[in-house]
């Protein structure tokens, strides 16, 4: 297990506040030294600011806010920044605005497609699908998308970026950490589903406690509120470090039947493990960042429909998706308001990261000089309501499922 990041929270300023990112970066050093002399690695260290078009007097202004954020971070060693959404009530003409920034990747952003009062936007669906298509077309290669999620019932504080932002003006921090081999390694050579799931939420309740205790000294000695931890089952691009490798060791390969009650199982174990929880601390499937998932795909043996499947009993949602460069906006804008309308109705947070890939096809393969990257092949896109009443921009209201 690593920390793959120590997310710090903070109010954003127009323009950009050198000092807020002084005193944020100073307190990542001093985490990140904290937690690497108990023995962690922690990859990252990150800052998060209140949704950006609460602050900014206009749309136009993004360009110059993503500028300066990027170069105070870079000032105060800040890995990286997210701006927070754009949400469901705000100026549209601030997610067109983000198009320059993504691609260059000078900062995380995001755009709320369904908010944690049940709203799903199809305005806001259409207008992400496009923003999404020019990002992935300026980028070059669409490497730019990495930068951007939708994001659907997600509350603040979410240590994980894109979908990160902050609630509100006092500082707070968070840990998401990389955790995929905790499962790999609760479900390798298990005999029964109930001896897997017993050693995993050991497992996450044993990491969890050692962890929340460095974060109360830290709270104590740095007055930053602790937020909690983020414990998704991240994986890397490695088969021991692999969400993947964990599902087929459980007897269901991603994309095969049995997938989705195998995905139950681990996320039940987090589920009921005791731990200060932030974020979504469910099972995180990004099909380019895990090995077995990204050889599945490439296989042909996993669609965007497992995935979602997938998400509707256990995940974050789709991550790192690799799609058609000529992805038709209704059709991406119909799987944004896919993954609002299961947001809302399972009641979970849930995210998009798509990334239509200039120039390439279904079957496509698709490899990036990128780390956290495995080599895949560019996976199938459907149709999307080109018309009738989806087609339009009015808002949905979803309750969440109850039982009559």
């Amino acid at each position: 297990m690593q920390i793959r990041a120590i997310t710090a929270f903070i109010a954003g300023s127009f323009p950009a506040d050198a000092a807020s990112f002084a005193r944020a970066g100073a307190f990542l050093r001093a985490a990140r030294v904290a937690y690497e002399r108990a023995g962690y690695v922690v990859q990252t260290g990150r800052l998060a600011t209140t949704p950006f078009p609460s602050y900014l007097p206009g749309p136009a202004h993004t360009p110059e806010l993503a500028a300066q954020a990027a170069g105070l971070a870079r000032e105060n060693g800040i890995d990286y920044v997210a701006l927070g959404p754009v949400r469901l009530d705000d100026d549209p003409d601030y997610i067109d605005a983000l198009a320059g920034p993504l691609a260059a990747g000078q900062a995380f952003a995001s755009v709320e497609v369904a908010s944690c009062d049940g709203r799903l936007s199809l305005r806001a669906c259409r207008r992400c699908a496009e923003l999404i298509r020019t990002v992935a077309a300026r980028s070059g290669d669409g490497f730019g998308n990495l930068y951007l999620a939708a994001l659907a019932n997600c509350p603040p504080e979410t240590p994980f970026f894109p979908a990160s932002y902050a609630a509100g003006p006092a500082p707070h921090f968070a840990l998401a950490v990389e955790c995929a081999d905790l499962a790999v390694a609760a479900c390798r050579d298990a005999r029964t589903p109930a001896q897997a799931s017993a050693r995993l939420h050991e497992a996450v309740e044993r990491a969890a406690s050692a962890l929340a205790t460095i974060a109360a000294d830290l709270e104590a000695g740095h007055g930053l509120a602790f937020h909690g931890i983020d414990f998704s089952l991240a994986p890397y691009p490695e088969e021991a470090r692999s969400l993947g490798t964990a599902l087929a060791c459980l007897g269901a390969p991603a994309g095969a039947e049995g997938a989705v009650a195998a995905a139950a199982l681990l996320a039940d174990a987090v589920a009921r493990a005791r731990f200060a929880r932030a974020g979504f601390s469910g099972l995180m499937l990004p099909v380019l960042e895990d090995s077995a998932l990204a050889a599945r795909a490439a296989q042909g043996a996993l669609t965007v429909h497992d995935l979602l499947l997938m998400s509707a009993v256990c995940g974050t949602g789709l991550d790192t998706v690799p799609l058609p460069g000529d992805a038709p906006a209704p059709a991406l804008a119909g799987l944004l308001a896919d993954v609002g309308a299961l947001a809302l109705r399972t009641g979970k947070p849930l995210t998009a990261r798509l990334m239509p890939m200039p120039g390439k096809r279904a079957g496509d393969p698709v490899t990036f000089d990128f780390s956290y990257f495995a080599p895949s092949r560019v996976m199938a896109l459907g149709e999307g309501p080109g018309a009738g009443p989806l087609a339009g921009e009015e808002i949905v209201t979803l309750a969440r499922y109850t039982r009559p």
